[in-house]
């Protein structure tokens, strides 16, 4: 049995993400899928699904939708957004329901997971719409999003993310390239305060600020080579750019550094005009970084438990089993 929730609105920047394509890179796609990885996971974990499942990735868009014959449980992650639901946690969505979310204040992408899946048809082993790949339509209006309604999922769960601090440089290794650098541009780099500029897409983040831009000997010399998600180029006009997802496969743009994957998801979700700085670490470090993260990771189901609620807030409350057992009336001693 296949169920359906209804786009009644769709911002630009609504898509569908899973994990995306890594097999595809020697094809020339790249990746693609979803922006934060990190809430993608936590997405699935909270609904007890596969972590490749699909969710719907908004990025700082709103977007209304409609259960129809069938109710939904749904999980909310990544960066919150206006909604009178928690954020972090999973929630019952009656049939014929309307669920409006708005754009938050803090992070950029946000994502809805449903249970059961969304089960939109596979193109190169992945659900991800990847548009510099040609591959799917940004969600509009009217769409119809199938899903399996068949779930074990529980309703008011949350998740305590416990994610790190927001404010610390984002971490980065050295690259191929980085040598190209004289030593005072990368202390340079180091120093200078970023910020993420909104004209930055799924393909590249852009970053500005108010120095003037990095230089790497001989760059017009360069060849150009594989390229991954995390690479920080540098352009003939001196400015840095983070490859995303949806980035080129190749390029020639010397590369000062690249983002550690552990601060990827930080970085990703950092607002324009909040500042941010970057530090180098030795691979030693990253690997280190990298363990620890991973194990963080794989403690996540532990940190998810029922979500206390408001008795007023319940419409079903009677149906609940809300005394049981015997007493005699007093207080033990």
């Amino acid at each position: 049995m296949t169920a359906h929730l209804t786009l009644t609105k769709a911002g630009p920047g609504a898509t569908l993400q899973d994990r995306g394509r890594p097999s595809q890179l020697a094809g020339g796609v790249s990746r693609g899928g979803a922006v934060d990885p990190l809430a993608l996971l936590e997405g699935a974990l909270l609904l007890g699904q596969d972590t490749d499942a699909a969710a719907i990735e908004l990025a700082t868009t709103p977007i209304t939708l409609r259960t129809g014959q069938h109710p939904a449980i749904i999980a909310l992650s990544g960066a919150p957004m206006r909604t009178d639901l928690a954020w972090n946690a999973t929630h019952f969505l009656p049939p014929e329901t309307e669920l409006t979310l708005q754009p938050g204040r803090d992070g950029i992408y946000s994502y809805l997971h449903i249970a059961g899946g969304f089960r939109t048809d596979l193109v190169l082993g992945s659900r991800s719409i990847h548009l510099k790949a040609g591959i799917g339509q940004p969600l509009q209006a009217e769409d119809r999003l199938p899903y399996d309604p068949k779930t074990n999922a529980t309703a008011d769960l949350v998740l305590n993310t416990n994610r790190p601090d927001q404010n610390a440089p984002i971490r980065i290794l050295s690259s191929v390239q980085t040598a190209l650098f004289a030593k005072e541009e990368r202390v340079r780099f180091e120093a200078t305060r970023f910020t993420p500029d909104p004209r930055s897409t799924r393909s590249a983040l852009r970053l500005s600020h108010d120095t003037k831009g990095f230089e790497a000997n001989g760059q017009l010399d360069i060849l150009s080579e594989a390229t991954l998600p995390g690479d920080i180029q540098i352009t003939g006009d001196g400015t840095a750019y983070v490859l995303m997802p949806d980035c080129q496969t190749t390029g020639g743009y010397p590369r000062i550094a690249a983002v550690i994957p552990t601060d990827m998801p930080r970085l990703v979700q950092t607002p324009p005009g909040k500042p941010l700085t970057f530090r180098f670490v030795s691979r030693e470090e990253a690997l280190t970084l990298h363990r620890t993260e991973m194990a963080r990771r794989k403690t996540l189901p532990k940190q998810i438990g029922p979500r206390l609620r408001d008795p007023r807030d319940i419409p079903d409350l009677l149906s609940y089993q809300l005394i049981s057992g015997i007493t005699a009336g007093r207080e033990e001693p």
